[in-house]
């Protein structure tokens, strides 16, 4: 795993920020310095900063000149500004060079981010396909990088998911979901690919199966302190189509109360509409 995954929380960039600062000040190398700058970067990035984050990597550049394992970090992130600043055309090479690059050096767990974030970015579906391959492989090859092999089937899940194949991205995903239950300390990665798995088998028109997944997910997010909207409205569908209608509308209702204020619920209106339906109003 990359040394400093474990400071991340991306539900919480202020506190990743105060860990990453933290950790700032206790590197006691220019390349650990630098290598802390690009993540750091990274949520400029994430906070729609991009100006500011690119300014973060060209320090952690000049801080490391001539380490290869800053010049991977660095075109990754650049990469990431790149694409979240709606480019992904110029974010695609940075992200294969941060994949050679990687996998010239042995960088493992940073060469199968960088083939997922080649795949997310790569306009057409067959090398989608060719770098999620990619990065499946050196995930199944190299321990250091048996991590990417859950978000890989899930993005290839859900490509497929939106492309109708419904058959094939129930397979991606429940080898996701599989991958990340050798992790059972990932909850949030668990849930989030029994949520997955749960869309393909209602596209299959399997509800009763799909119900038991979305109750473990809605259980665990609620366990956690931080209900989820959508697990609550996917399992709404589920129940729905099961015909528990009451059980789907108090579902409905949650999912309501937790995703009237979210902007991606607010922008849908087709599935807004679809939700209130569910609750009843």
């Amino acid at each position: 795993m990359d040394r400093l995954r474990a400071l991340w929380d991306f539900r919480d960039l202020d506190a990743t920020e105060a860990r990453l600062r933290a950790q700032l000040a206790h590197e006691r190398t220019d390349e650990g310095r630098a290598e802390v700058l690009t993540q750091l970067a990274r949520i400029e990035g994430l906070r729609g900063d991009f100006e500011a984050g690119e300014r973060l990597v060209a320090e952690a550049e000049s801080v490391a000149s001539e380490s290869t394992l800053v010049a991977v970090r660095a075109d990754l992130e650049r990469g990431r500004l790149r694409r979240s600043n709606g480019d992904p055309e110029a974010a695609l090479p940075l992200f294969e060079a941060a994949y050679e690059t990687a996998l010239a050096n042995g960088h493992w767990f940073l060469a199968a981010d960088a083939a997922h974030m080649a795949a997310l970015a790569a306009p057409e579906r067959e090398h989608v396909a060719a770098w999620t391959q990619r990065g499946i492989e050196l995930a199944d090859e190299q321990e250091e990088a048996a991590y990417w092999a859950g978000p890989l089937l899930n993005n290839l899940g859900w490509e497929l998911l939106e492309a109708g194949e419904h058959e094939e991205a129930l397979d991606a995903f429940e080898r996701a979901l599989a991958v990340r239950e050798r992790s059972p300390a990932d909850g949030d990665g668990i849930a989030l690919a029994r949520y997955a798995v749960g869309k393909a088998l209602r596209a299959l028109g399997r509800p009763d199966e799909a119900i038991p997944l979305l109750e473990r997910a809605v259980a665990w997010a609620a366990g956690e302190g931080r209900p989820d909207g959508w697990f609550h409205e996917e399992l709404a569908e589920e129940l729905a189509e099961a015909g528990r209608a009451d059980e789907a509308r108090v579902h409905a209702r949650l999912a309501l109360e937790l995703l009237e204020t979210h902007p991606a619920f607010a922008e849908d209106a087709e599935r807004a509409t679809r939700l209130r339906a569910l609750a009843g109003g």
